[in-house]
């Protein structure tokens, strides 16, 4: 008999999926949809139906519906293999919101996303009525963001109340794709609602005082959170009946997609750190105690694993370098060429790559800050390593505030194939790195969904022994601190740390001094 298992990432602009044989330890499938090309009718762009000037970002829940059918339709037409799935975990993107009615009909056709900025009134209502954010802190052990639910669901009330007394259930994007799954079936696990800001990880309990905030009535809105550990159900008699899954197909509880991509990065033990290298850029770690960030910058959320994922977001990474290397008419290459003509700490000239606002630290209005750079220093070359530089000590400056010190940090995203970056890191961090080639996400969802299914058959099995097959890396790619490198950019960051401070009105040292003392 096979052992298949399927893992689905339902992210912002499409959808992935992947089957894995556990006999074998390999991917025998894996399959995309993209949003803005298989779906034109959506008129979406990158996935995503916005207002840049209210901030509103949002999509149609029934666009996900109709990826999964596209998904499963040539899943079915390209192998018998879906009859022999054992389990399926969806990965979903986080924060956003589904509202649906007492017969499961979407309240309105369109749903906030985790990048929607247009509730920055409502966090900033619910964060000043529970007292500040030392007392949302203590809610809810994060600080209230638009990205996260509370604020969508307190929006509705606020500016759409029909809408929010029509619905039955809030759900995340991946409670909901569940639900269809299963046919009705309304479940929440603790590491996507950790991203809600309405529950509390630590106590892990839905805040009564943030509920109230919102609504008397909003607890009887919400799931019950249960373990991430366990399946909800099985596949719906109509899915198995129209593309040929086995009834016995367990639906998995299925988690976020930061939870899941720890899994597709082999980070399943503390002292692994992945970094995601996008158009933003993530760190996280697994830790068996819940770690509260005092000022909030530092997300406290659960994994899917009974354990906890201490998580930094800043909204800035590819985008300044891409945008460099598109007015410059660059390549990747050029970009490592010019690197090799200047020298690491840049002379002190630092770029602070607050691109697009910043949410790590959170200062939603920030703006690039362009330090030092003489007359002869406004080069090509200069402007190159400073841009990297800045994204990676920005990247640092977040993380540093965890409570981890890494034995290793494992790289994903589009600029985890560039040596440049990798060695970067390397030095910065003072850590080893190495890329991990695969399938990110959808992988974790369906290495969690082979491993519930074992542990819920009788076959006791460690979730690092399941994974660890699965994870690929680019040993090409692998770098280790330089240990004369690692010194100079110590005190870099100390000069970029003390820049900050000075820019946010926060005591420290005059970064002036700073750079005539170390450069």
């Amino acid at each position: 008999m096979n052992d298949f298992f399927a893992g689905l990432d339902v992210s912002t602009q499409g959808q992935k999926i992947v089957v894995i044989d556990l006999q074998k330890n390999s991917v025998i499938y894996s399959d995309s949809i993209n949003y803005d090309l298989d779906l034109p009718k959506y008129s979406t762009l990158n996935g995503v139906i916005r207002d840049t000037k209210t901030g509103v970002s949002e999509s149609n829940p029934k666009m996900w519906i109709d990826a999964l059918h596209l998904i499963f339709e040539r899943l079915k037409t390209s192998s018998d293999i879906i009859q022999s799935i054992k389990a399926i975990s969806i990965a979903g993107q986080q924060h956003g919101l589904v509202a649906i009615d007492k017969d499961g009909n979407l309240v309105k056709p369109t749903s906030k996303l985790w990048n929607d900025f247009s509730t920055l009134e409502e966090c900033e209502i619910l964060t000043k009525e529970i007292g500040g954010s030392e007392q949302m802190i203590h809610a809810v052990a994060n600080s209230q963001r638009t990205g996260y639910t509370a604020s969508k669901i307190f929006h509705m009330y606020r500016n759409e109340r029909e809408l929010y007394d029509n619905t039955e259930h809030f759900l995340l994007v991946h409670n909901y794709i569940n639900w269809y799954l299963t046919g009705g079936k309304i479940a929440m696990e603790e590491g996507d609602a950790s991203g809600t800001g309405i529950w509390d990880p630590v106590t892990k309990t839905w805040s009564k005082d943030v509920m109230k905030i919102i609504s008397d009535d909003l607890a009887s809105k919400l799931p019950m959170v249960s373990s991430a550990t366990k399946s909800i159900g099985y596949i719906s008699n109509s899915l198995a009946n129209q593309y040929g899954f086995n009834l016995e197909c367990r639906v998995d509880a299925g988690s976020g997609d930061n939870m899941y991509s720890a899994l597709g990065t082999g980070n399943t033990e503390p002292g692994t750190v992945t970094i995601s290298l996008g158009t933003s850029g993530t760190a996280f770690t697994i830790l068996d105690q819940p770690f509260v960030d005092k000022n909030g910058e530092i997300a406290c959320f659960c994994d899917s694993t009974g354990k906890y994922l201490p998580l930094l977001c800043i909204s800035n990474m590819a985008g300044g370098y891409n945008t460099f290397l598109e007015e410059n008419n660059l390549s990747h290459t050029d970009f490592e060429t010019l690197l090799t003509h200047s020298d690491p700490g840049n002379n002190g000239n630092i770029i602070i790559p607050w691109y697009s606002g910043e949410r790590t630290p959170d200062i939603p209005d920030a703006c690039p800050i362009y330090f030092g750079f003489n007359y002869k220093e406004i080069s090509k070359k200069s402007l190159a390593r400073g841009l990297i530089e800045g994204h990676v000590l920005n990247l640092f400056a977040g993380f540093a505030k965890m409570p981890v010190k890494p034995n290793i940090i494992h790289l994903t995203g589009g600029l985890s194939h560039s040596k440049s970056w990798c060695q970067m890191i390397a030095d910065i961090f003072n850590c080893e790195t190495v890329p991990v080639r695969g399938e990110g996400a959808a992988l974790g969802a369906a290495t969690h969904a082979a491993w519930v299914w074992k542990n819920e058959n009788g076959f006791s099995c460690g979730l690092s022994q399941l994974v660890n097959p699965f994870i690929i890396f680019e040993e090409d790619l692998r770098c280790k601190p330089d240990e004369k490198d690692v010194i100079t950019y110590q005190n870099l960051f100390l000069l970029y740390d003390a820049l900050v401070n000075r820019i946010r009105g926060l005591e420290g040292p005059d970064p002036f001094k700073l750079r005539r003392k170390f450069f």
